[in-house]
C-alpha cells in the first residue's frame, strides 16, 4: 500500500484545528439557513412541547391516556388561540369603523405638519391622505369642490380653444383565469396555514414520543456520556421553561400597566391595546414598536390637541425603557444565564438567518446554544461569549488591569471586592493569587521591566492604603484570631522575611500589616537583591531571641527551595528561634511538604494568611499544658 508521506527531512505538520472549526461552523450556519423551511416549524414545535408537557402530564396523572391527553391539550390550545384572534380581529374592525367619526381631527393633524406637495415627501404625504380618505370616507368639507360654472368661465371666454392632445394608448391584458385568481388569493393565506400545520404535527409527535426521542438522543451521544447529556437536557429544559414563564409574566405585566395607562389618558379600547401589546412583545425589540403605533395613531385621531398623544408616546417609551433595560436584563440574566449583549446579538443573528420567526425564537435558541457550550468542551467558546457568568476571576481582573497600567480601575475593582468582607480575605483570595499570576509570567520572561515595576508599586500603594482599614469580622472571614488579654501581652516580636524576590516582600508586608492590626509587634523586611542574605545581619542587629517568631514568606512557583534554604540558615544561626514557613497558595499535602524541609523543618507550615496568623498566635501564646498527675 502506498502512503502519501512527506520526503525525508520535512516535518509532518498537523492540520490546523482552528480552520477546521471555522469550516464546520460555517457549514452549520449554511445548513440552518438552507433548511429553514423545516427547522423553523420544528423549533416552534419544540417550544410548544416545553409549554404543553406540564398540561399533558397533569392529564395523565388524572388517569387519561397519553393520546387523549395530548390531543385534548393541543385542541384546547388551538381553540384558545383562534378565539383570542377572532376577538382581537373584531375589536380592530370596530376601531376601524369608528375612524370616520374623527375625520376632522385626522385632517387637521395632517395639515398641521405643512408637508411639501412636491418631491418624495410630497408623494408620501399624498399617499397618507389617500389612505385617510379611504378609512374615513368622503368628507365634503375637506375635499376641494370644483369652482362654479360662472367663475370657471370668467376671464376665459375669449381664450382660444386648447389644442387637442393625442389619445394615449394603453395595453390591456387579458383577464386572468379563475384558477390564477384563486392561486394569487390563496398563496398568502395557504403558506402560513401550511407552516402552522407543520408546527402542530411536529408538536403532537413530540408529545406522543418524547421519551423515545430523548432515549434516541442519548443513544446517539453515546452510553459513556449519559450523565453529561442528562445534565445538559435538564439544564436546557429548565432554562427554557424559566424563560417562557418569565416572558409571560413580564409581557402580562407590561400589557396590564399599558392598558391602565391608556384608560387613564382616555384612549378608546384600552383593554384591546393592552392585550395586543402583551402579545406582540413576544417579538423582541420590534413587537413593542408595532404595538405602540396603533394607540398613538388612534390618539392623534381622537383628541383635538397634541398633549394626550404625547402622553401615550411617553407612556410606551417609559415602560419600554424600564422593562427592557432594568427588568428583563435582571430577570433573564439571573434565571436564564444569557448576558444582555448576547440577547441583542442573538436576536440580530437569528432574524437575519430565519426572518421574523428567528426573531421570536432567538432567546430560546440561544439558551440551547449556551447550554451546549457549557457541556461540550469543543464548544465552550459559546458559553464564554454568550453566558452571563463572570469570565475572569477577581484576581485575573486585578492582574489584567495592572498589566494594562490602569491603576484607577484596578483600585476600583479591589475596593468593590473589599466591600462587605474582611481584609484578610481580600489578600488571601485576590491579591496573593494575582501576585502568583504575575510570578508565573515573570519567570517565563513574559513581563517587561516597566510593567513589573508598575505592578509592585501599585500593590504596595494598596497595602499602604489598607493600613487604616478596620479589621472587622465579616460573613466571608475564614478565621478569627484570638485577641490576647492585657495580662498576656506578648514579649516576642514577629519578623516577616521575604524568601526570594519582591513578590515575597509584598506578601511579607501583607502578613506584617495583619499581625499589627491584631495588636502584635510585627516587622517586615525588604528584599535586597545584591545581597539576599543581608537579613541574617539584620536579625543579629535587632537581637532576635527565642521569644520571637520569624515568618518566611515564599510565593510559588519557586517557593520551597528558597524557603528551605532560609529555614536551614535560621536553624544554624538561631537554633531556638520559632519559625513559620509561609508557602502561599500551596494546594498539596502539608505533611509531605514539611518533609521537603528535611532536617531543618519549621515549627509550622502556612498556606494562607489566615493560617499564618493562627500559627503565630499558637507560638506566641501557647496553650497551657495539663498538669501531670501526682504519683
Amino acid at each position: 500500500m502506498k502512503h502519501d508521506l512527506p520526503p525525508a527531512g520535512h516535518p509532518i505538520r498537523p492540520k490546523p484545528r482552528g480552520a477546521m472549526g471555522a469550516v464546520v461552523l460555517c457549514g452549520i450556519v449554511a445548513a440552518l439557513y438552507l433548511a429553514r423551511e423545516i427547522l423553523v416549524p420544528f423549533a416552534f414545535a419544540l417550544i410548544l412541547t416545553f409549554l404543553m408537557t406540564p398540561a399533558v402530564a397533569l392529564l395523565q396523572r388524572l388517569h387519561a391516556g397519553r393520546v387523549v391527553a395530548v390531543f385534548t391539550t393541543v385542541l384546547v390550545l388551538i381553540a384558545v388561540t383562534c378565539g383570542a384572534g377572532w376577538i382581537i380581529a373584531n375589536q380592530l374592525v370596530d376601531v376601524a369603523n369608528q375612524l370616520p367619526q374623527y375625520r376632522q381631527n385626522i385632517h387637521a393633524k395632517i395639515e398641521a405638519f405643512h408637508l411639501p406637495v412636491t418631491g418624495q415627501i410630497g408623494t408620501a404625504a399624498e399617499s397618507v391622505r389617500e389612505v385617510v380618505r379611504e378609512l374615513t370616507g368622503p368628507d365634503d368639507s375637506s375635499l376641494s369642490a370644483p369652482p362654479p360654472l360662472g367663475k370657471r368661465q370668467k376671464g376665459k371666454a375669449d381664450a382660444p380653444p386648447a389644442a387637442t392632445s393625442p389619445i394615449p394608448v394603453q395595453v390591456v391584458e387579458l383577464p386572468a383565469s379563475g384558477w390564477t385568481r384563486l392561486r394569487d388569493l390563496g398563496t398568502p393565506i395557504l403558506s402560513p396555514l401550511a407552516q402552522a400545520g407543520m408546527v402542530i404535527i411536529f408538536t403532537v409527535f413530540m408529545l406522543l414520543k418524547r421519551e423515545d426521542l430523548r432515549n434516541r438522543l442519548l443513544r446517539l451521544v453515546g452510553l459513556g456520556q449519559l450523565n453529561l447529556m442528562t445534565q445538559a437536557l435538564d439544564d436546557a429544559s429548565g432554562r427554557v421553561s424559566r424563560y417562557l414563564l418569565l416572558q409571560f409574566m413580564v409581557n402580562a405585566g407590561f400589557g396590564t400597566v399599558f392598558g391602565f395607562g391608556l384608560y387613564w389618558i382616555g384612549v378608546p379600547n384600552p383593554l384591546l391595546w393592552g392585550v395586543v401589546a402583551a402579545i406582540l412583545r413576544i417579538v423582541p425589540y420590534v413587537g413593542t414598536m408595532v404595538a405602540a403605533t396603533l394607540p398613538i395613531l388612534l390618539s392623534l385621531a381622537v383628541f383635538d390637541g397634541w398633549f394626550r398623544p404625547l402622553l401615550v408616546f411617553a407612556l410606551i417609551a417609559c415602560l419600554e425603557l424600564i422593562v427592557g433595560n432594568l427588568v428583563e436584563p435582571w430577570l433573564y440574566g439571573s434565571h436564564v444565564g444569557i448576558s444582555s449583549l448576547a440577547l441583542l446579538v442573538s436576536a440580530v443573528f437569528w432574524a437575519v438567518l430565519w426572518g421574523p420567526a428567528g426573531l421570536i425564537l432567538s432567546t430560546p435558541l440561544t439558551v440551547c446554544v449556551v447550554v451546549l457550550g457549557r457541556y461540550v468542551p469543543q464548544l465552550s467558546f459559546l458559553h464564554i461569549l454568550l453566558g452571563d457568568e463572570p469570565v475572569l476571576a477577581p484576581e485575573a481582573q486585578v492582574y489584567q488591569r495592572l498589566l494594562a497600567m490602569d491603576q484607577l480601575e484596578a483600585h476600583t475593582i479591589v475596593g468593590e471586592l473589599l466591600r462587605g468582607r474582611p481584609l484578610i480575605d481580600l489578600y488571601d483570595l485576590v491579591l496573593i493569587p494575582a501576585l502568583g499570576l504575575a510570578e508565573q509570567d515573570r519567570h517565563k520572561g513574559a513581563m517587561d521591566a516597566a510593567r513589573e515595576e508598575f505592578l509592585f508599586l501599585s500593590i504596595n500603594e494598596m497595602i499602604a492604603e489598607f493600613s487604616e482599614y478596620e479589621l472587622t469580622p465579616g460573613p466571608f472571614e475564614p478565621y478569627t484570631a484570638p485577641t490576647p488579654a492585657p495580662a498576656e501581652s506578648p514579649h516576642g516580636r514577629v519578623l516577616c522575611l521575604p524568601a526570594h524576590d519582591r513578590a515575597d516582600e509584598v506578601t511579607a508586608a501583607m502578613l506584617a500589616q495583619l499581625l499589627e492590626q491584631e495588636g502584635l509587634a510585627a516587622l517586615s523586611f525588604p528584599f535586597v537583591e545584591p545581597s539576599p542574605n543581608e537579613w541574617l545581619a539584620w536579625l543579629e542587629l535587632i537581637e532576635a531571641g527565642p521569644s520571637d517568631v520569624v515568618c518566611i514568606s515564599a510565593l510559588p512557583p519557586y517557593a520551597f527551595a528558597p524557603a528551605r534554604a532560609m529555614c536551614k540558615q535560621l536553624r544554624e544561626r538561631f537554633p531556638k528561634l520559632k519559625v513559620v514557613a509561609c508557602v502561599w497558595g500551596f494546594s498539596g499535602d502539608t505533611r509531605k511538604a514539611m518533609a521537603r524541609f528535611e532536617r531543618t523543618p519549621p515549627d509550622h507550615l502556612s498556606i494562607s494568611l489566615a493560617k499564618a496568623v493562627e500559627h503565630v498566635h499558637d507560638l506566641l501564646f501557647p496553650s497551657p499544658q495539663p498538669a501531670a498527675p501526682a504519683a
